[in-house]
């Protein structure tokens, strides 16, 4: 493994102008001498993203049709670092972001995420956040992020495009049959916004519900109806 992190950072996006205004600044100013590629990655945005992502200097890509898991593996077809950083537009990393990867990839890691904390004062999207540092069959969701080698991401054969949910479990189920997942002890913000049109209780129980089918075998199609059916959104 070469030492010298060189990380492509792949963000999929949907009308995600105004997150990307704050996102992108972040990144470039925190990613330094390590940053290789900053990838945006439009399914279809009617919001301006791809004309903000393009004015603050990413490289973006459009994917017209697709699931995210399609618009991610489109970024890293276009990435030439030697690890990939996978970030939802509505996600902060921390300004250390690039030296916590560098240094967990000197540790031998191929593949890890962050803990992280909801942008809100609730005590119980507080518990949420403090249950992201234990290693189990709950983490490595697109909301922790997710950096992984790109030669073993390419092993892997990337993202199951089928998955129109559940894909960042269903790639890190695989990467913990092939390596140790580590888990940076540190805790990025993520936005609650899933949680201003739906109550905790909701959506704790459509997650647990949704998260139990997967690992039964339900096919991706039907997950994402069983979602959409429970949860609501502007």
């Amino acid at each position: 493994m070469n030492d010298i992190l060189r990380l492509s950072v792949i963000i999929p996006v949907l009308n995600e102008s105004q997150n990307l205004k704050e996102l992108l600044p972040l990144l470039k100013r925190h990613g330094g001498d390590f940053l290789e590629n900053l990838i945006v990655v439009d399914g279809g945005s009617t919001d301006g993203s791809v004309e903000t992502a393009s004015q603050l200097g990413a490289q973006v890509f459009e994917l017209k049709e697709g699931s995210r898991a399609k618009q991610m593996n489109l970024g890293a077809s276009k990435a030439t670092g030697n690890t990939l950083f996978f970030v939802h537009a509505d996600t902060r990393p921390l300004p250390s972001f690039a030296e916590d990867i560098q240094i967990a990839r000197l540790r031998k890691y191929k593949a890890g995420c962050y803990r992280y904390q909801f942008e809100s004062s609730n005590p119980l999207l507080r518990l949420n956040g403090w249950a992201t540092r234990f290693n189990g069959l709950f983490s490595g969701g697109g909301d922790q992020t997710l950096f992984i080698s790109k030669k073993f991401f390419d092993a892997l054969g990337g993202f199951d495009s089928s998955y129109c949910l559940m894909e960042d479990f269903e790639l890190v189920r695989r990467i913990k049959k092939k390596t140790s997942f580590y888990i940076i002890p540190k805790s990025i913000r993520v936005s609650a916004r899933k949680y201003e049109h739906n109550s905790w209780l909701r959506v704790q129980l459509v997650n647990l519900y949704v998260f139990l089918k997967f690992h039964l075998g339900t096919s991706p199609q039907e997950l994402k109806s069983i979602y959409l059916k429970h949860l609501h959104y502007d």
